[in-house]
């Protein structure tokens, strides 16, 4: 039976669907956002055969990659964990109340773990396994907040988790950029993969690799503005999710 890979894409979006709590207008928060967009991801990822699971709102809004639980997420300690109270260079930016995180929390970011986690669940149900595609973007200057300083950065980075992704999975896909005259860093300048939590550390049937493209690769420098090489890259992302169709 076919593999149908699901797309996990949370940071395509830049919209802010309420701004209660933040502290200067939308105007101001573009920049922001400009920074923070993995721009286009949609675009680049997406396709007829796959499941793919798009956040609609920026994730300066509300992270659904973040852990609710500050306790657990370590960009808390910066006021960037799942409702961002500070910009990347460390100023305020929204007031977070405890009644506007639980609403946001319960009306965005659980809303989106319940589509992500019945698309698995389907998934599994269908051929005993599944395969999600942690689909990210990422700038080729670190951002202020970022907790990998160094450079260069590669052209692909590869996220990975201990129990749900296997050293097969990882080195297939190290080899698919490396064969192609492309650098790639496993775990740097980003680490993990996303893993519903009804599975994490559970069920290594779940499997999650994170893809996070170079933007200087698509994007003209500086700007959210696709270069000329937006198509390349574009169809190789998806000659990469083809080869990874076939790999269980």
């Amino acid at each position: 039976m076919k593999q149908q890979l699901i797309l996990h894409i949370p940071h395509s979006s830049s919209q802010i669907p309420d701004y209660t709590g933040f502290l200067f207008s939308s105007e101001a928060l573009q920049e922001e956002i400009l920074k923070l967009t993995d721009w286009y991801t949609d675009e680049l990822f997406v396709n007829k055969q796959d499941e793919a699971i798009i956040a609609p709102f920026s994730r300066v809004f509300c992270d659904v990659e973040r852990f609710t639980d500050d306790s657990l997420e370590p960009m808390a300690l910066y006021g960037m964990g799942v409702l961002y109270e500070k910009t990347d260079a460390g100023n305020p930016m929204r007031q977070v109340s405890a009644a506007l995180r639980k609403e946001v929390v319960e009306k965005y970011y659980m809303v989106h773990h319940q589509r992500l986690t019945e698309a698995v669940e389907k998934e599994l149900a269908r051929r005993g396994g599944a395969l999600l595609i942690d689909c990210h973007s990422f700038p080729d200057i670190p951002l202020k907040r970022d907790l990998h300083q160094s450079t260069p950065r590669p052209d692909f980075n590869l996220g990975t988790d201990p129990f749900h992704t296997s050293p097969e999975l990882a080195s297939f896909a190290e080899r698919f950029f490396v064969e192609r005259g492309f650098t790639v860093e496993i775990n740097r300048p980003y680490a993990g993969t996303l893993v519903p939590m009804r599975w994490y550390n559970k069920n290594n049937r779940v499997q999650s690799l994170m893809l996070e493209v170079n933007r200087r690769l698509y994007l003209k420098t500086g700007t959210n503005e696709k270069s000329s090489n937006f198509k390349q890259v574009q169809r190789l992302v998806q000659e990469f999710l083809e080869v990874m169709r076939q790999t269980q």
